[in-house]
Order: C-alpha cells, then sequence, then structure tokens
C-alpha cells in the first residue's frame, strides 16, 4: 500500500506539472488582461507600467518559474477583477460546486445501481424496456437542454389542455399534466454559513429545494451512462460459471443478485465511473450558467470574460487537482471492493 501511494503520488506531481504548463502556455490566448483593469482613457504608459508590475513582460519561462515556486506554497497569484488571491475567489465558489457534484453523485448512485439491477435480472420486462429507452434519450439531450427544461416545467409552470376540459376526466387528466411551477432555479438562496467561506445548502430545506433542479440537471448527464454500464455488467455476470454454480446450490436468488453478482458488476462501474464522476466538475460550468449557480463554473466563465489569466490558471489546477484525488481514490476501492487486486501491480 505504501508503495502504491508513493507511486501515486509520483504521477500526481508529474501530472500536476503537466497541466500546470498546459494552464500557463494557453495565457497568451485568452485576451489582454489589463484592457479589463484600466479604462479606455488611461494613457498607454500607465498601461505599460502595470504591465510591468505584475510581470507580464518577463520571458514566458520566468513568469512560469515565478509561478511554480509561489504554486508550491499554494500562492497563485492575485486576481485582476477581485483584486484577492485566487485561492480565496476559489474557496470562497468551491463549496457550491462541491454541493452540486455531491448532490448529483448521489442521485446518479441511488437511481443508477437499483434500475441497472433490475433491468438486468428482467430485461424482457415492459419496464426495462422503458429505462433503456429512456436512457438512450438522455443520452441524447445536452445538459443546458435539460436545465432549461426543468426550469419551464418546475419553476415557470406549464398549462396545457390536449383533453377536452368540458369533461371530468378530460379537465381532470389536463390538470394531471399542467405544473404550476414555483421551484427555485436562480443562485443558491441564502445558505447557512458551516465555518469561514464554507456556506452550505443541506442545512435547511429551503436551501436544498435550491439544490434539486441543478442536481438534476447535472446528474442526468451520467446518470443513463451508468444505468446502461451496469446492466451491461450484470447480464454478463449472471452468465457467468460461478453464478450458475450457486444457484445449483441452491442459494436464494436474492443473496446471487445483491452479494456475488453485484459486487463483481461493480469493479468495472467504479473504473468507468470514478472517472465520470470526476468530469462532474468540469461539466458544472455549463449547469451553473443556466441557474445562475455560484460556484467555480460560473466563476471560470466570468475569469475568461474578463481575461483574468491568474485566476484562470488556478481554477485549472485546482480541477486537475480533484481529477488526480479522485482517479487515486478508485485505485484504492478497487482493493476494497475485489481484494484480489494487487495495487502494487505484483501478481496474486
Amino acid at each position: 500500500m505504501i508503495a502504491f501511494l508513493i507511486k501515486r503520488l509520483y504521477h500526481a506531481l508529474l501530472v500536476m506539472f503537466v497541466i500546470s504548463i498546459i494552464a500557463f502556455a494557453i495565457q497568451d490566448n485568452l485576451g489582454d488582461p489589463i484592457q479589463q483593469m484600466v479604462g479606455q482613457s488611461v494613457p498607454e504608459s500607465e498601461r505599460e507600467a502595470l504591465r510591468e508590475e505584475l510581470g507580464l513582460n518577463d520571458p514566458f519561462l520566468v513568469q512560469y518559474l515565478r509561478f511554480a515556486g509561489n504554486a508550491v506554497q499554494f500562492d497563485f497569484g492575485y486576481s485582476y477583477t477581485f483584486n484577492q488571491p485566487t485561492t480565496e475567489v476559489i474557496m470562497r465558489h468551491l463549496p457550491a460546486t462541491l454541493e452540486l457534484v455531491a448532490a448529483s453523485t448521489f442521485l446518479i448512485i441511488a437511481l443508477s445501481v437499483p434500475i441497472g439491477v433490475y433491468s438486468a435480472i428482467r430485461p424482457r420486462a415492459w419496464l426495462s424496456r422503458f429505462f433503456m429507452g429512456v436512457s438512450i434519450v438522455g443520452i441524447s439531450i445536452p445538459v443546458f437542454l435539460t436545465a432549461i427544461v426543468l426550469i419551464q416545467i418546475f419553476a415557470i409552470g406549464v398549462s396545457v389542455s390536449p383533453f377536452p376540459a368540458d369533461t371530468g376526466w378530460g379537465a381532470w387528466l389536463n390538470e394531471a399534466l399542467s405544473t404550476d411551477g414555483g421551484m427555485p432555479a436562480y443562485g443558491r438562496g441564502d445558505p447557512i454559513n458551516v465555518f469561514g467561506t464554507w456556506d452550505t445548502n443541506f442545512a435547511s430545506l429551503t436551501g436544498l429545494t435550491y439544490l434539486v433542479l441543478p442536481a438534476v440537471s447535472l446528474a442526468s448527464i451520467m446518470l443513463p451512462l451508468f444505468i446502461r454500464l451496469i446492466r451491461a455488467e450484470m447480464l454478463e455476470v449472471l452468465q457467468s460459471e460461478y453464478v450458475k454454480f450457486a444457484r445449483a446450490k441452491g442459494i436464494s436468488l436474492r443473496r446471487i443478485y445483491f452479494i456475488h453478482a453485484l459486487k463483481n458488476t461493480m469493479l468495472p462501474v467504479i473504473t468507468v465511473g470514478g472517472v465520470q464522476i470526476g468530469t462532474l466538475v468540469a461539466y458544472t460550468i455549463l449547469t451553473e450558467t443556466v441557474f445562475q449557480w455560484p460556484g467555480m463554473g460560473l466563476m471560470f466563465l466570468n475569469a475568461i470574460q474578463r481575461s483574468d489569466v491568474p485566476l484562470i490558471v488556478t481554477y485549472l489546477m485546482i480541477v486537475g487537482l480533484i481529477f488526480v484525488i479522485t482517479n487515486t481514490l478508485v485505485d484504492l476501492i478497487y482493493g476494497l471492493v475485489n481484494p484480489t487486486v494487487k495495487l502494487t501491480g505484483k501478481p496474486a
């Protein structure tokens, strides 16, 4: 385990080094930060003085070495827009993004596992066919369209009348298909402060209502993929010899499905799922933009619009770090789910 952790730490440092170079190399293509910081009436001499003060005229290697030396101390410089350390700006927006990803992950796991297992156990049932059809549609719909539809139905409300309203059954069906809306779909509301800059929506029922629509929208990206993945892996496991042998021994189907088969199904699911859950952090950009959720994704777009290079680079570094940590945790979970997997790479 120690050898594995050391090896993973080495790989993590190498990946972060590559990410830092790429993130820092694209800064020249993000616009002129001086133009965003000062007004049009500021003379060119003052612009050049400010550029020299910020070190923007230094060679690339000098700028990168200065950045890398400060980054080791977790100092990524000051945001041009907020005039604050970029780490403080990130930490102010990070809780909102992590809570959104956590809520979406919970929905994905809570729905994909039972639906995927049921669809594998009863592949010809009409409900399984329905789930598979909906999953195909879900994979095809982009997240921003899902978000807009959710806002229209549950926040704004819809009123439809395809059935004759002058009949009792028609009026009942029209009312059943219509929605009143009213759910919050803008911002986080008034989250409760836990400590420092950490505000949470999990501490109150009102806060959770603000979280529902963004979390469902974000979960819609990965939920169909997880359902189909669990179903496919479960179908393959149920055809294996040890499952047939367990049935021949008279072991209950419930134990076969949820103890023996599901455990071996989850290993490849963790392989793909661990990486995909990490990508939710990147997908929050679209979700947070539609719902104006004040997380890192919305902050990142604003930083691009204002050419806030230090904040952009810090965001890319933090997201890269999240991916590295996620992949490492996935490797560790391998050993918990299947003890025959050797983390060191040596044969069992």
